[in-house]
């Protein structure tokens, strides 16, 4: 589904990422761990149009390095950028139907609108409940689905989500990763950027470390939760708790 070959990204003289290599295969969660200004949201705004980038990143097989993110997005490959970027004087309703600019400019076809929104409210019932609320009354959770929601409004053939448990609550951040494994099981690959890297973990397939802009470990998510290295960088495991775990 996505192919990234050697890419190599950089803000003026300074190189962010440095010659990356890897893919998402259908129907699959890959996870992108990492430490803070590691490289991994400048890594989906390049994949997405937003960096100038050297390398190949192939979509559904064709080359889409240099095409503009609109037109990326038009092609089904849809970014949920950190943050919950909403418009708050909308309510949560229009919000979901600014989706459909990613396929049909700003004109509704009123006659997928309405499944559209069937499926997000089946996705995200609490939306449906707070249809008619301005988008800034909601809390960060419901914002959260509500961006998730609006890229689903988009008919995605793949999703990137950057750093969706960001300022959640556990209880919501349980909430919405289980929504995104049912996104997932409806058919929809995902690329994960996660803060959590246990969560991350274990709701992805494989998933990949990245380092400074360099990838330093990829495997099976399984594998990598017990690699020792991870666990103690980004799992939270200490060598003395590793060794009572063993």
């Amino acid at each position: 589904m996505l192919q990234i070959n050697n890419l190599i990204s950089k803000y003026g003289h300074i190189q962010a990422l440095h010659g990356i290599s890897m893919e998402v295969g259908e129907k699959e969660i890959v996870a992108l761990i990492g430490s803070n200004g590691a490289g991994k949201t400048t890594l989906l705004n390049s994949i997405s149009g937003h960096v100038e980038i050297e390398g190949s990143v192939k979509y559904n097989g064709k080359e889409i390095k240099g095409q503009k993110p609109h037109v990326i997005t038009r092609k089904g490959l849809l970014h949920v950028p950190e943050g919950r970027h909403v418009f708050p004087g909308l309510t949560v309703e229009e919000n979901l139907q600014m989706g459909t600019v990613a396929w049909n400019g700003i004109k509704l076809l009123a006659g997928h609108l309405s499944d559209d929104l069937d499926y997000v409210y089946q996705c995200f019932p609490r939306l449906k409940e707070r249809r008619k609320q301005l988008a800034w009354s909601l809390s960060g959770g419901e914002q959260q689905m509500m961006v998730i929601g609006r890229a689903l409004m988009g008919h995605p053939k793949m999703l990137m989500l950057d750093e969706p448990s960001m300022g959640l609550a556990p209880i919501i951040i349980e909430e919405v990763f289980e929504r995104i494994t049912e996104i997932n099981n409806d058919g929809i690959p995902i690329l994960l950027v996660e803060q959590n890297a246990a969560l991350a973990l274990s709701i992805s397939n494989r998933a990949y470390v990245l380092e400074r802009g360099n990838i330093t470990y990829r495997g099976l998510s399984k594998d990598l939760a017990n690699n020792d290295k991870v666990k103690e960088a980004y799992l939270g495991k200490k060598k003395n708790e590793r060794r009572m775990d063993k």
